[in-house]
């Protein structure tokens, strides 16, 4: 597997809309969950691959929260950014913004981080670009998205163990 230059968060944050139909919502004309589930994994793979340059595929969904309802006509914007780069896998935030199109005004209604792997063409994992962070935001986020990581492989090593011990 051969290294890639390192890129900029720049390079790939996205931004994806999908304004809220009869179709994606519950009886009450709120947005099911899941179609904004559905959303948000399709921005962060949009912005992994612009990453990556290759294909992905979602590995976790982290601290996903749902923090307004949103509402059939209503506009939701989704910003993807890539927090944090690894060996072959990276942490995309997206975070949805509302949009009421007829007054403008916007409100925060969900956010999460999702870990994706790249797929080299053999389908297996294959090494992602390093990671240019350009502002103190950048750097924040990646040092937050750090500290993620650490927890989510303790967690798992507790998981393990837990595991192993019902074995015995």
């Amino acid at each position: 597997m051969t290294e890639t230059a390192p890129r900029k968060v720049s390079e790939s944050e996205t931004l994806m809309t999908h304004r809220a139909l009869p179709e994606d919502a519950n009886p009450a004309g709120n947005v099911h969950g899941g179609v904004i589930l559905k959303h948000l994994d399709l921005a962060g793979a949009v912005c992994a691959m612009r990453h990556a340059r290759m294909s992905v595929v979602t590995a976790s969904i982290d601290r996903m929260e749902f923090k307004a309802a949103v509402k059939v006509g209503e506009l939701m914007l989704l910003h993807a950014s890539v927090n944090r780069a690894g060996k072959q896998s990276m942490e995309i935030g997206v975070r949805v913004v509302v949009e009421d199109l007829m007054t403008g005004e916007q409100r925060h209604a969900a956010s999460a981080y999702l870990t994706f792997v790249a797929m080299g063409p053999d389908k297996k994992p294959a090494l992602v670009p390093g990671l240019i962070l350009e502002t103190p935001t950048h750097q924040r986020r990646n040092r937050e998205a750090g500290m993620r990581r650490e927890l989510r492989l303790e967690e798992r090593k507790r998981e393990r163990l837990a595991q192993e011990s019902e074995k015995a």
